[in-house]
C-alpha cells in the first residue's frame, strides 16, 4: 500500500478519534467486556490510532498484533505508551502479498481504520472471506464513502468532489481502489456469509479554525485532480486558491463522509 507521512497521520487523528461511530464502537466493546484477556491483530496499524482509540475501553489484558509494511510508522506504533496490561507485537507484513499470515493464531477481533477504501474488490473479497472462514469480527472505522460537504460553497466543488471519488478508487497498491462503494460492498459481503453488521456515519466535521487540516486536505485533492486530469490546471489551482482564502479568512468549513462496521458472526460474543 502507498504509504502516508506521520505528519499526515498525526493531524488526522484527532478527527478520527471525534468522529468514530459512538453506537458501533459500543458495540465492538459490548462484544468482549466479558473477557478477561482479548487478541487483536489490527491491519495497516500505522502510527497505531486504532489501538490509542479502542484500548483504553476494552479489558485491562490485551495483547494486539500490529501489522504494516512501513517499518518507521511499525515501530513508532509499537513504541508509543499503552496502558497497563496492553502487549503490542509489531508484524512487518506486506497485506497485498501476506494477508493470510497476518491472520494466522487465535485472534478474537481484526481492526483497521481508514483502509478499505484504499483496496480492491478482490482483495477486499479475500479478506471478508479469510475473515468468515475463521468466524472472527471485524472493526473497520473510517473508510471514506464519498460525501462531501463544503462550506462556503464554490462553482468548481461539484466537479472537484467528483475528480477525487474517481481517483479514490485508482490502484493504491491493492489493484483498482473500491473507493467510495468499499463499505457497501463490505457491509453486504458479511451479511450474505451470515454475519451480523452494525455500520454508522463517521464523518470528519471541521470547523472553520481546523485550518491546518483544511490546508492540507484542499491540497491533497487538489493533487488528485491534477494527477487524474480530468479539469484544467487553470481551474483547479484556482479552485484551491478561492479554497486557501477561505480558510485563511477563518471561513473554511468541511464535512467528510466516513463509515463504521462492526462485523460479528451471528450467535457468537
Amino acid at each position: 500500500m502507498k504509504g502516508f507521512s506521520v505528519e499526515w497521520l498525526a493531524l488526522r487523528e484527532p478527527y478520527d478519534a471525534r468522529a468514530r461511530n459512538p453506537a458501533v464502537l459500543d458495540a465492538v466493546v459490548a462484544s468482549l467486556k466479558r473477557y478477561p484477556s482479548i487478541r487483536i491483530v489490527d491491519l495497516a496499524c500505522g502510527t497505531g490510532s486504532t489501538l490509542r482509540a479502542l484500548a483504553p475501553r476494552l479489558p485491562v489484558q490485551q495483547n494486539w498484533r500490529l501489522a504494516d509494511n512501513d517499518l518507521s510508522l511499525l515501530a513508532r506504533a509499537s513504541s508509543l505508551a499503552r496502558p497497563a496490561g496492553v502487549t503490542v507485537t509489531a508484524v512487518p507484513l506486506d497485506l497485498n502479498r501476506d494477508l493470510e499470515a497476518a491472520l494466522d493464531g487465535p485472534i478474537d477481533l481484526i481492526t483497521a481504520s481508514a483502509l478499505l477504501d484504499l483496496v480492491s474488490e478482490a482483495w477486499l473479497e479475500r479478506l471478508v472471506i479469510e475473515i468468515a472462514a475463521r468466524s472472527i469480527p471485524l472493526y473497520a472505522a473510517l473508510s471514506y464513502d464519498g460525501r462531501v460537504e463544503l462550506g462556503p460553497t464554490d462553482p468548481f466543488d461539484a466537479a472537484i468532489i467528483a475528480a477525487v471519488n474517481a481517483h479514490q478508487c485508482t490502484d493504491k497498491g491493492f489493484g483498482p481502489a473500491l473507493g467510495p462503494m468499499a463499505t457497501s460492498f463490505t457491509i453486504a459481503r458479511f451479511e450474505s456469509l451470515g454475519y451480523s453488521v452494525i455500520h454508522g456515519a463517521s464523518d470528519w466535521v471541521i470547523g472553520t479554525d481546523n485550518r491546518d487540516i483544511q490546508m492540507e486536505i484542499f491540497a491533497g485533492w487538489a493533487s488528485a485532480v491534477r494527477e487524474l486530469g480530468d479539469l484544467s490546471l487553470a481551474d483547479t489551482v484556482g479552485w484551491l486558491t478561492r479554497r486557501r482564502d477561505a480558510v485563511a479568512a477563518g471561513r473554511s468549513s468541511i464535512r467528510v463522509g466516513h463509515v463504521d462496521v462492526f462485523a460479528r458472526p451471528m450467535g457468537t460474543r
